[in-house]
């Protein structure tokens, strides 16, 4: 039977709603205990009423006389209007005098009517959970304003510390529209009973922790600032527990003259403390450098803080080489070094430490001051066991490297081994940073075949970057192992050279023919495209020569007017060169693109079709550069010469990175071959090399057109 009552009441709670009918159930209920019954029960959730729009209109426009008339009826028991009427609202805009009243009241009397069981109007809210007295704090600054308040406030006094879905008392609210008259109304309402209130009024956050000062320092009103200081000067200490402080929100919005009126109201006694365990020092740092040294003077002890991620105030200065490069900020730096030495060697939650951090960032100027006040901190290691030359090139920080390998008295860090067993030369072919790779090269106290914890050393990691089956040629990972088994760098680690070649061995496997497959097929539905156009233009143009044609009624009618000179004797030569090499490489692609041709063959067409084709390139730029100047020559000489000379050059550019690469290594191969002649030779012989095969066509072009003048 009680089992059927539950039903009963759960079913009528559902139908009809009101979580009061749900109490009477629970009342009317034959249980012994009726807590019992109501956890059986479903309570719903109850949600503040909302509020009326007449007394929202009437407190946002400021009426006293409105808000007096609607509490009128509500005293009087009388339901009150949702809808003011045409003579309400005019007599409202005529400001109004004491006989206005009964205009008013008749007004409200002739709108539709709420329910008799409508909630009483001081506990209605906006859907942001403002009450009337935060709309009134909102909008108004002036006696009509002040009436209003006095009204709701005599009413109901716990408004004043009512808060909004935010968290927003009254007072957060007329703080924030800058309504420096209503703060101070509000601030005497909740004076006029004990000091107690007045306190607790200033010092009650909202839900970003934040009192009302915040909120002055955030529209940046200094004038209010210091009314609030005035009020309560222990205000600036607020929140106790958690949160930004006022200080530290004026300096990050770097509103300074504010941050300094706020120390001098507060006579240095207020909290300096931040989000995630910083203080004000640490966001001061970060701003320009006159306030580092402000808040320096005020509290010194503020440099051995540690924010949540372990870091003090002299990590912070330590990170700043982009935004401040220059004579105030090194002056602010020696500053917080000076407040506390020590936190130089100390380490944030990842281990590290101000050093480091400068060496992410790239401060040469900020390692070398450290290193003048303290030599041994170059040895100083992360978490990972690193020192900042690692760091410098886990970060690619060339100039940092530079820097370092170029110091003679760095040279004991230049091997040192992190955790991993790495050091900084590993970190560079790991990463493929090919210049750090360089810099490192050529200093001739990094060692090159140091073993890493895995046995690994430079070279072998080199090998393992490789890619699997083709690969382009000057790519870094190649070009790093070539450099390395060059300059004698190619040891290897511990195991057998036939383990060894296992390990590392870069040719395809079985399971890897699919994709291989599939990147031949990629690259030559790319580059066969432009050998056909190259292919289509050198065929158009030699039906189309520079100069025209002989008049058929002239000896040898119909051939080219310029045939027979040096120059166009090479234009044909080059266009010719140009149609045969992009048609051997069009013919290579097809042969590379069919999936019926064994593998190996097709990489190998692929080869010879992108040698060819870079060739036919070379040629059809000789080509138009020779068409050019037997046009212009007649009649603009120097620029048909400047044309000429300048196509050439642009045939290296298919070579840019290549030759680019090995004049980044011309330092670093002299210094490793010891004998610096050979090391330049090696290197100019790899660019005449690099040169030939991007210019042999224009050796076939003009030693053709010179011998057939010889000959002629």
């Amino acid at each position: 039977m009680q089992l059927l009552l539950v039903y009963v009441a759960m079913a009528m709670a559902m139908t009809t709603g009101p979580a009061a009918n749900v109490h009477q159930l629970k009342d009317d209920l034959p249980w012994s205990s009726k807590e019992d019954a109501m956890e059986l029960v479903p309570m719903p959730k109850r949600t503040p009423a909302s509020i009326n729009p007449v007394l929202l209109s009437s407190a946002c426009s400021g009426s006293s006389k409105e808000l007096t008339c609607l509490f009128k009826q509500e005293d009087e028991g009388r339901p009150p209007s949702m809808v003011p009427s045409r003579e309400f609202i005019n007599s409202i805009m005529k400001g109004g005098s004491s006989s206005d009243e009964d205009d008013v009241e008749e007004g409200i009397d002739q709108q539709p009517v709420l329910p008799a069981a409508a909630p009483p109007l001081l506990k209605g809210v906006t859907m942001a959970g403002d009450t009337a007295l935060h709309a009134v704090a909102s909008h108004g600054d002036d006696e009509e304003f002040f009436k209003c308040a006095d009204i709701i406030y005599e009413r109901a006094k716990h408004l004043l510390f009512a808060k909004n879905n935010k968290g927003d008392t009254p007072l957060h609210c007329a703080v924030r529209a800058g309504k420096s008259r209503m703060v101070s109304h509000l601030i005497a309402l909740a004076t006029s009973e004990d000091d107690h209130r007045k306190h607790k009024l200033l010092r009650d956050v909202n839900g970003l922790q934040e009192t009302a000062l915040h909120d002055a320092v955030r529209i940046g009103d200094e004038k209010m600032v210091e009314k609030l200081m005035e009020l309560d000067p222990e205000l600036a200490n607020y929140p106790k527990d958690q949160g930004v402080s006022p200080l530290y929100l004026a300096i990050l919005l770097y509103k300074h003259r504010i941050a300094q009126t706020l120390h001098r109201q507060s006579n240095g006694n207020l909290s300096y403390s931040g989000p995630n365990g910083q203080n004000a020092l640490h966001i001061a740092i970060l701003r320009p450098p006159g306030m580092t040294k402000l808040v320096l003077e005020w509290n010194k002890l503020l440099t051995i803080e540690r924010d949540g991620d372990g870091s003090t105030p002299l990590h912070f200065a330590s990170s700043l080489y982009y935004v401040y490069y220059d004579d105030a900020f090194m002056s602010m730096l020696k500053e917080v070094f000076k407040a506390n030495p020590a936190a130089l060697c100390q380490a944030d939650n990842k281990g590290f430490s101000p050093i480091h951090v400068a060496a992410s960032v790239g401060s040469i100027s900020i390692i070398e001051f450290f290193l003048a006040k303290c030599p041994n901190s170059a040895g100083l290691c992360d978490a990972k066991g690193r020192t900042f030359l690692h760091v410098a090139v886990e970060n690619d920080k060339l100039k940092m490297v530079r820097f370092i390998c170029g110091t003679s008295s760095f040279d004991w860090i230049l091997n040192m081994q992190d955790n991993d067993g790495n050091t900084a030369l590993h970190l560079a072919v790991q990463a493929g940073k090919f210049r750090i790779f360089c810099t490192l090269l050529g200093n001739r106290k990094v060692q090159l075949d140091l073993p890493n914890n895995c046995g690994e050393t430079p070279y072998d990691i080199s090998r393992s970057k490789l890619p699997r089956g083709m690969g382009y040629y000057v790519n870094t990972e190649n070009q790093i192992c070539k450099t390395l088994r060059v300059v004698g760098g190619g040891h290897r680690s511990a195991l057998r050279w036939d383990k060894s070649d296992e390990k590392y061995s870069r040719h395809v496997k079985p399971e890897d023919i699919y994709r291989e497959s599939e990147k031949v097929k990629g690259a030559t539905e790319t580059l066969s495209i432009g050998s056909v156009l190259i292919a289509t233009v050198a065929f158009g143009v030699t039906f189309a020569l520079p100069g025209g044609y002989r008049a058929d009624d002239h000896t040898n009618g119909g051939t080219p007017t310029l045939a027979g000179t040096f120059t166009f004797d090479a234009f044909m030569m080059a266009n010719t060169l140009s149609f045969i090499c992009s048609s051997v490489a069009t013919i290579g692609f097809m042969f590379s693109g069919t999936s019926i041709v064994n593998l190996t063959s097709r990489k190998l067409n692929l080869v010879i079709s992108v040698f060819f084709m870079s060739s036919s390139v070379a040629s059809m730029a000789a080509a138009f550069a020779l068409g050019v100047y037997m046009v212009l020559a007649p009649v603009a000489h120097k620029t048909a010469v400047a044309i000429a000379v300048v196509i050439p050059f642009g045939g290296l550019l298919s070579c840019a990175e290549e030759l680019g690469k090995w004049f980044l290594l011309v330092r670093p191969l002299r210094v490793r071959s010891g004998f610096r002649v050979i090391g330049t030779v090696r290197v100019l012989s790899q660019f005449f090399t690099i040169a030939l095969r991007a210019l042999w066509p224009f050796v076939v072009i003009f030693g053709w057109a010179a011998l057939a003048r010889s000959h002629r």
